[in-house]
């Protein structure tokens, strides 16, 4: 199997556009809010959970050397060191 090599803005770039064009509608409710959904940028799998590392996990089991990328649902990042991380609202 060949690799493409991808650079991170390539992969977030890709993600984003799979999560904005099928997957909200499906995973932002009220209970999803502030869970990390996985998405496997190759597949258009997702996955969701609180933290993200479950989710990873399983998409890994998956599709072994799977390309991943997490947002964090109804935030505009996934993780904040040391700030303050706003809810999107739409």
């Amino acid at each position: 199997m060949q690799v493409i090599l991808l650079s991170r803005e390539e992969v977030a770039r890709r993600a984003k556009h799979l999560y904005e064009s099928a997957i909200p509608q499906q995973v932002e409710t009220e209970d999803n809010i502030g869970k990390m959904v996985i998405i496997d940028i190759e597949t258009g799998d997702y996955e969701i959970d609180a933290t993200g590392l479950k989710a990873a996990r399983n998409l890994s089991k998956k599709h072994p050397n799977a390309r991943l990328f997490g947002i964090r649902i109804g935030y505009n990042v996934a993780v904040s060191f040391g700030s303050v991380m706003e809810r999107v609202y739409k």
